[in-house]
């Protein structure tokens, strides 16, 4: 009997939303480039139009504020590139700012395009973080001195979920006269957000993280907003992000967004719901476990556990021959043999981050997925254990 198939692995990336997948390939006979005057080239036009739209009115901004990228690292690579820009009119509202703050736990985009800054000479200032991966406000309102331009700080972590304060954040951030970018990857489409409540300056999403497809995504600028495009060439997107755009991709993500507006919420009571059981059911069945994350702030979907004397690598690969589909970590670092940086900076070992996996749930997912994981994850575990030494010498002491 074939073994059953479940996806838990929804932070990586998500499948297509049946509805998605609809407009697309509808959409596969619109050839015309956006940019032509002809009639096909309109007709183009005003679906990537009505798309932007969508986006807009789901993050509660103006069109005119939203530019299409090829992904979330795209767009966070391009606010980052707006602060060593050397045009005058790009010189965060008149700041001579030399330093830009961000956390410990940021995806690898941001940190990466954080050290390129440095090897050009800027200054980074890393926020720590407490041991469920929240940010220290206090040294946040320290570090807001006269030269520091940009704060960037990601909404809800990838790994483990936890969800930061944007909103005051932004506050503190603003008072100073800085500016404050959030990357949302994570939270767009699982929590609600409306740029204006949250006062963000800048806010990146990506189409694959909610149902649509990759290679598409978005960024979010306030207008008056100093910017400085990180592609070049063309007009296209205002003069902000040069090259034909991927018109597949942009109506794809307009209805994504325009699913998750009427499915979010109720996805959200159900995956708790997962969640919740999940937990119960790791806790009552395996012992010598810790979670990671906020307990209550964190996004619905995600369950990061660290497991003492088994590898995670091990188990995610011991569950892949059960049908079940988990992540070590963040998607983009999985190459790394290194232990997350984001479980190392909320303290914890590097030994107990390297026994981690994260349980990302969606909309596909049923009771009996949750059930079925339970069921088969203790003998994982049990055999795995039963391949440490250490692990079996400890228990023998007890």
């Amino acid at each position: 009997m074939a073994k059953r198939q479940v996806y838990m692995d929804h932070n990586a990336t998500t499948p297509l939303h049946p509805e998605v997948k609809k407009v697309m390939i509808k959409a596969l006979e619109d050839f015309g480039n956006p940019s032509s005057l002809h009639a096909f080239g309109r007709h183009t036009r005003k679906l990537v139009e009505e798309a932007r739209e969508n986006v807009a009115t789901f993050l509660g901004a103006k069109a005119e504020e939203i530019i299409f990228v090829g992904s979330g690292t795209e767009a966070n690579n391009t606010v980052l590139s707006i602060f060593a820009c050397p045009s005058k009119k790009c010189n965060f509202h008149g700041k001579a700012a030399a330093e830009i703050v961000t956390t410990s736990i940021e995806h690898p985009c941001i940190l990466e395009a954080a050290k390129c800054l440095e090897d050009r000479g800027f200054k980074v200032l890393y926020l720590s973080v407490d041991r469920y991966g929240k940010v220290n406000i206090e040294q946040l309102k320290d570090m807001m001195k006269d030269n520091v331009g940009l704060v960037s700080v990601m909404m809800a972590n990838n790994e483990i979920g936890t969800i930061q304060d944007v909103k005051t954040i932004a506050d503190i951030v603003h008072k100073k006269g800085v500016l404050f970018h959030t990357d949302a990857v994570q939270a767009v489409g699982k929590i609600p957000i409306n740029v204006r409540d949250l006062d963000v300056d800048f806010l990146t999403l990506s189409a694959h993280k909610i149902y649509g497809p990759k290679g598409i995504g978005a960024l979010y600028i306030k207008k008056g907003i100093p910017f400085c495009p990180l592609i070049r060439g063309g007009h296209q997107e205002q003069g902000r992000r040069a090259g034909t755009e991927n018109t597949l991709g942009i109506i794809g993500l307009g209805e994504a967004v325009q699913m998750r507006e009427k499915e979010m919420k109720e996805e959200e009571k159900r995956l708790l719901k997962f969640k919740a059981v999940l937990r119960k059911g790791i806790e009552d069945n395996i012992k010598d476990i810790s979670f990671n994350g906020h307990p209550t702030d964190c996004l619905a979907s995600t369950l990061n556990v660290s497991f003492e004397g088994a590898e995670g690598e091990a188990i995610l690969l011991y569950l892949d021959l059960e049908g079940i589909a988990v992540s070590t970590g963040s998607a983009c670092a999985s190459g790394s043999l290194d232990p997350s940086h984001v479980l190392l900076a909320t303290g914890i070992s590097a030994e107990r981050a390297h026994g981690s996996i994260r349980f990302s749930m969606g909309r596909e997912n049923t009771m009996q997925d949750v059930e079925y994981v339970i069921d088969k994850l203790p003998e994982v575990i049990r055999r795995i254990r039963g391949m440490s030494t250490a692990y079996t010498k400890k228990v023998r002491k007890q």
